[in-house]
């Protein structure tokens, strides 16, 4: 299945920093239950979707330090 996502409100992460490195970016409520994802870098290439509940997931283990940086 293909989505739209050439009016997605994207916003980048707040933990990308200004340098022009790892930066990500997400459109959280442009699609009904879906997050997608792309890197800010490339913003015609691909993005990944993932579903609300495992981009919350997702966001909740990152707040917490569960992944080493």
């Amino acid at each position: 299945m293909t989505h739209d996502l050439s009016t997605a409100p994207w916003r980048k992460s707040s933990h990308s920093g200004g340098n022009g490195g790892n930066c990500v970016e997400a459109a959280p409520g442009h699609l009904p239950g879906i997050v997608p994802v792309r890197d800010s870098k490339d913003p015609e290439g691909p993005a990944l979707l993932f579903t609300a509940d495992a981009f919350s997931a997702f966001i909740t283990a990152v707040r917490a330090g569960e992944f080493p940086a």
